[in-house]
């Protein structure tokens, strides 16, 4: 006996699909727009940076869900990558800033007379923007692939990756006569494109760039997702080995999104330093690196929203509450956890999900009765093959 499900009726699925995206991309462009053209007129320049930073730590939470969220790798060395994508552009802006055969100014102090190698190509601004997200995603990648070819795994990867970062934390500490080590290198005070990085005109630039680049970044994650390729990484989640027995190798596809991952937080890391006017080893402590997965944790996992939302809340949380009192935010910050953790696994998003999504879609007419049940019947012949489209099924197939 032969079922073909092509006979089924798809037209309304498809529709639904299409006008689902119609509505997502909406609510995209609509977000960017208040963000870019209505928050500058609302907030003061101070508060305009530090929503900057903000949205520029939801970069890096996208990719923390990327890999925690669909594909249940818990990273906490995610300092590392932020870290490398920040010197990357904070050792070009020292550079433009000087004259000819000048060199910065730490150098001076610690009786360096010439530029180190690897300081010379980040004279070039286009081998800049690529090495910020290329050299960590390189670096994630080698770590990557040295990682899961043993079939390391679980609570097991968590412990190295946080075991990797307290190396490169103690290496760029020392490393005073290379890259001035625990003081960090300054971007305020350089120069960029004629103007000053720190001057207002500049800043605000800056900001715009880390909207477009967290609505593109959050399309590459959307995208990743929501095909053949997030459905693998879905099934890599909830059972890597019969990802295995299937004939794919999961080793290759976590090497690559943890590559992915790397890079984005590089990103991140850049747009994150010349918006806070320091990069130093200090954001490859490991309190920083948990806060990245308190955040994705509080706005839920594999959702992708709730990393934008979790890290923009847990941060301006921090910022308000630490103005007032100081002392409280640790203890708010535990606790906030801990109810996430007890109360709402799923995080706010997620509970928001459960209780209202339904709701919603029946509102924007997204669904009905038959189109549920043409969505699930969809959903279940995609699960016979993460990186298949369904298909006609013959008996005895599984």
């Amino acid at each position: 006996m032969t079922v073909n499900t092509s006979s089924q009726p798809r037209p309304s699925v498809s529709a639904s699909r299409k006008r689902r995206l119609v509505i997502e991309l909406g609510a995209i462009a609509s977000i960017a727009l208040v963000l870019a053209l209505l928050m500058p007129l609302l907030l003061t320049g101070f508060r305009l940076g530090l929503l900057g930073r903000f949205l520029a730590l939801a970069i890096v939470a996208l990719g923390i869900d990327l890999i925690w969220g669909f594909t249940g790798l818990l990273s906490l060395g995610h300092g590392i990558f932020f870290a490398l994508g920040g010197y990357a552009f904070a050792m070009h802006l020292q550079l433009n800033s000087l004259g000819e055969g000048q060199l910065p100014d730490f150098f001076g102090l610690y009786g360096v007379t010439q530029l180190p190698w690897f300081w010379q190509p980040f004279y070039s601004l286009p081998f800049t923007l690529i090495a910020l997200g290329l050299v960590p995603a390189i670096v994630a990648g080698l770590l990557g692939y040295l990682v899961f070819r043993n079939r390391i795994r679980g609570v097991y990867f968590s412990i190295l990756t946080q075991a990797a970062l307290v190396v490169f934390f103690n290496f760029f500490n020392g490393q005073q006569k290379l890259i001035n080590g625990t003081n960090g290198l300054k971007t305020d005070t350089s120069v960029f494109l004629g103007r000053e990085v720190g001057s207002a005109a500049m800043q605000f630039i800056f900001y715009l760039v880390t909207v477009a680049a967290l609505v593109l970044v959050y399309g590459l994650c959307r995208w990743l997702t929501s095909g053949r390729f997030g459905r693998l990484l879905v099934a890599i989640r909830d059972d890597e080995n019969r990802v295995r027995f299937s004939g794919y190798n999961p080793a290759a596809f976590k090497v690559l999104v943890f590559a992915v991952s790397g890079g984005i937080s590089g990103i991140a890391g850049a747009l994150y330093t010349v918006q806070s006017g320091i990069i130093s080893p200090q954001v490859m402590e490991i309190a920083f690196s948990i806060e990245m997965v308190i955040w994705v944790a509080v706005g839920g996992r594999a959702t992708l929203v709730g990393a934008i939302f979790g890290a923009v809340l847990v941060n301006m949380a921090r910022s308000l509450l630490s103005e007032r009192f100081p002392d409280v935010w640790l203890f708010f910050q535990g606790a906030l956890f801990l109810i996430v953790v007890t109360v709402l696994p799923d995080g706010i998003i997620g509970w928001l999900r459960r209780q209202f999504g339904l709701q919603v879609q029946r509102w924007l007419g997204l669904t009905s009765p038959t189109l549920l049940a043409q969505e699930a019947m969809a959903a279940e012949e995609s699960s016979t093959n993460p990186l298949t489209e369904p298909q006609t099924l013959k008996e005895g197939q599984p």
